[in-house]
């Protein structure tokens, strides 16, 4: 166990270095600067500020100062917004993406599986073909799409639910159903192949043969094992989910983590880029090794000695 542990902690270690390394690259290949875009900056205060900031070092020390900033946990300062730092921007805007996530992440684990489980325990009839349907759609239409109509529907047409801003709980249902739709879509199906598969197993004609009731079969033989692909997709899902996405946050004007990304991107903000990048990709990184180590938990034969 503990050099399984050791070793996917070093790989995750490898894998964020190049993750920066890359960022950092493709982010100093594009010509220009921060600095260079606002027409109100004279050469010479857009000199002092590439002075004060760094930017006139080699590319390689300018990595080396950033990396060694981020060993210490400080994501630097932002090139845009005077006084404001990146660790600012993550404090203030991961807690709102992370509120939104969590209660869409709660959304599609309550109606992702049980669309899955139903669709499987009725293969072939018109539960499934109307759940598969609907996942279809869900997973084809991209969320600025399904945005668009929530919005036309239940806002401009109902008049029920407002089309921005997160300051009532009608506030979160528009944007849990826009950011969780493909993820409901996407692990319905995924769980009803899974638990397909995994009904067609010896042991689960062998369960059924000693007189047990379907539900039986189904939760404590089959459940278990086709929760593991379910799971294994559920990892980085959680991830999207609790960091936020940038184009819902943009449609419902979610002041969250996206907000600010997409803002940098816009503005060549190179600090902020590279610490929401850097902080998405440790998030990410993470739960895909939490969800390693749930699969013992979900199936006790898995082992990670060797």
């Amino acid at each position: 166990m503990v050099r399984f542990l050791a070793k996917r902690i070093g790989m995750m270690l490898l894998a964020l270095f190049m993750i920066v390394l890359l960022t950092f690259v493709i982010e100093h290949s594009i010509p220009g600067g921060p600095f260079t875009q606002d027409r109100k900056v004279s050469p010479e205060v857009e000199a002092a500020l590439n002075e004060k900031y760094h930017l006139n070092d080699p590319l390689p020390k300018q990595f080396f100062d950033y990396l060694g900033g981020l060993l210490q946990g400080d994501f630097g300062p932002s090139y845009k917004y005077t006084g404001k730092t990146v660790n600012d921007f993550i404090e203030n805007g991961f807690p709102v993406s992370a509120k939104l996530g969590g209660i869409t992440i709660i959304f599609v684990v309550l109606a992702s599986i049980p669309m899955g489980i139903l669709a499987a325990v009725k293969n072939g009839r018109w539960q499934d073909m109307l759940i598969m349907a609907i996942a279809t759609i869900g997973v084809t239409i991209p969320s600025f799409v399904i945005a668009s109509l929530l919005i036309y529907i239940f806002s401009f047409r109902l008049g029920v639910l407002p089309t921005f801003g997160l300051d009532t709980w009608k506030g979160y249902i528009l944007p849990v159903i826009t950011l969780g739709g493909y993820s409901v879509s996407y692990l319905a199906r995924q769980m009803r192949s899974s638990l397909l598969e995994v009904m067609g197993q010896d042991y689960i004609r062998t369960a059924r043969a000693k007189g047990l009731s379907e539900t039986k079969v189904i939760v404590k033989h089959a459940l278990r094992n086709a929760l593991i692909p379910v799971i294994t997709v559920l990892g980085p899902t959680i991830a999207n989910l609790l960091t936020g996405s940038f184009v819902v946050e943009q449609i419902f004007a979610v002041p969250g983590l996206g907000v600010h990304f997409v803002n940098s991107v816009s503005q060549r903000d190179y600090t902020t880029i590279m610490g929401v990048t850097v902080f998405y990709a440790a998030f990410l990184l993470v739960m895909v090794f939490a969800v390693d180590l749930f699969y013992c938990l979900i199936d006790p034969r898995i082992k990670f000695e060797g």
